[in-house]
């Protein structure tokens, strides 16, 4: 095998010159079978454990955290595979609650780039550029296949897998789970998965596998139809949320979220008291479906293994606090935006200070109307360079709402940030930082360097 690399920020910078959906790049077509001949390429590194496999519009990170957490706690060796970072791009290919060793970074990296380079490669015609429906391998493809390589080098016995974009031909559905997740539908990515919420929920439910079990978040009736009609036709029992769980005593504070969680079926006997370092009634959801998807792959866990996973849990810009009276979230659709600020202002009151960025293709006419009242001062910015963005544009949707008075367009994310801070500081009000997990990225860096 060849020695190309000395670091993993070697094989990132490596794995960047390909085509990267993140950055708007767009390949001539999305194919699952280019990603089931690189597997088939590496030895099928996917199938040598068994996995969770998670989708959905929104949480669907949180879920996946959750869900590595307890398995982590009950003392599996663990692989989670989730997107975007927010502080290092390690945070995609982790191991356990850390990152895995450079050593095996770098060995899962070399042979990438030795199957990149190999001859049957080069002769198939779906990774012939030049050919009608040909492309070069897709960065979320040769990255998909890393995080299988780092799994099998770092000797994991189980992986938890948040998908990329949609389900049905996403990288990730090369796997055969224990079970899948699906989490809330929302329209999103609608240049690329459909323009509505049924043809999104199809496009999700394309990862549920022949008589797996699917555990589903409380959907809206369309999407719910899909669901069930899908579930009939693989033979997959459905262990749906608001029929089989049930939340009560939900008690949110600035250090977290309490709750009680009972399963109406056997899923587990007794009610369950949790507590997760993250505040909001999203987040207690996200753990519940969490908590199912362990209990029912994994039976044997134990219910303190599920209370010390949730308890340790730490996942970036899921309404994180970075300052005193300064919380960020990476929403970035109208609903888990609407679900941010409702937590933020039962915390910290109305009339605090809001920067926010999305990028171009969000609805930022909705998410203005969700916002516009519900904050003193609102400052426009720039959602980070990584992804096509419009301030000026965004700034206008909000100023149409709340009034030019109130909205501030500070393309400089540095400066917004600044002056946001500098006003919050005036009034002794509270902020929040959210619309795109780059921006809060962003953010994230200028606050705490």
């Amino acid at each position: 095998m060849g020695e190309y690399f000395k670091s993993s920020e070697d094989v990132f910078t490596w794995l960047s010159q390909f085509i990267n959906l993140e950055r708007g790049q767009t390949p001539k077509s999305f194919r699952i079978d280019r990603m089931e001949f690189l597997t088939r390429l590496a030895g099928e590194p996917h199938r040598i454990m068994p996995s969770i496999h998670i989708a959905g519009s929104k949480g669907k990170g949180s879920v996946t955290g959750m869900s590595a957490a307890m398995l982590t706690a009950a003392g599996y060796r663990v692989a989670r595979y989730m997107s975007p970072h927010v502080i290092d791009i390690r945070e995609r290919i982790c191991f356990n609650d850390s990152y895995f060793s450079e050593e095996v970074y770098r060995a899962a990296g070399n042979e990438l780039r030795d199957i990149t380079e190999r001859p049957a490669l080069a002769a198939n015609p779906l990774f012939d550029s030049s050919a009608p429906d040909g492309c070069e391998p897709t960065y979320f493809e040769l990255l998909t296949l890393f995080f299988f390589l780092c799994a099998k080098h770092g000797n994991c016995n189980v992986m938890a897998v948040e998908t990329g974009m949609g389900g049905r031909l996403d990288s990730t559905n090369v796997l055969d789970p224990l079970l899948s997740v699906i989490t809330l539908i929302e329209l999103e990515h609608t240049g690329f998965l459909g323009d509505t919420i049924a043809k999104i929920a199809a496009e999700k439910a394309g990862i549920v596998k022949q008589g797996k079990p699917l555990v589903l978040a409380k959907q809206c009736e369309e999407a719910l139809e899909i669901f069930q009609k899908t579930v009939k036709e693989k033979n997959s029992p459905l262990i749906y949320f608001p029929e089989a769980l049930e939340i009560s005593g939900l008690k949110i504070t600035p250090e977290g979220t309490d709750f009680t969680l009972r399963a109406k079926g056997p899923l587990f006997p007794a009610p369950l008291s949790l507590f997760i370092p993250v505040p909001g009634k999203v987040q207690a959801e996200n753990a519940a479906l969490a908590v199912a998807a362990v209990k029912t792959a994994f039976p044997q866990i134990s219910e303190d293994a599920v209370r010390a996973g949730l308890n340790n849990i730490k996942i970036p810009a899921r309404f994180e606090k970075i300052a005193p009276d300064f919380i960020i979230d990476g929403a970035h659709t109208p609903e888990s935006l609407a679900l941010a600020i409702e937590t933020f202002c039962q915390l910290y009151g109305e009339g605090g200070v809001l920067v926010f960025g999305c990028a171009a293709d969000k609805d930022a006419k909705a998410m203005a109307k969700t916002a516009h009242s519900r904050f003193a001062k609102i400052f426009i910015t720039t959602p980070g360079t990584f992804k096509t963005s419009n301030p000026p544009q965004v700034y206008e949707a909000f100023a149409a709402q709340g009034g030019q008075e109130k909205t501030r367009l500070i393309a400089d994310t540095r400066k917004a940030v600044e002056e946001a801070i500098e006003f919050a500081a005036k009034g002794k009000l509270p902020i929040l930082g959210t619309g795109s997990f780059y921006l809060v990225s962003e953010i994230r860096k200028i606050v705490l360097s």
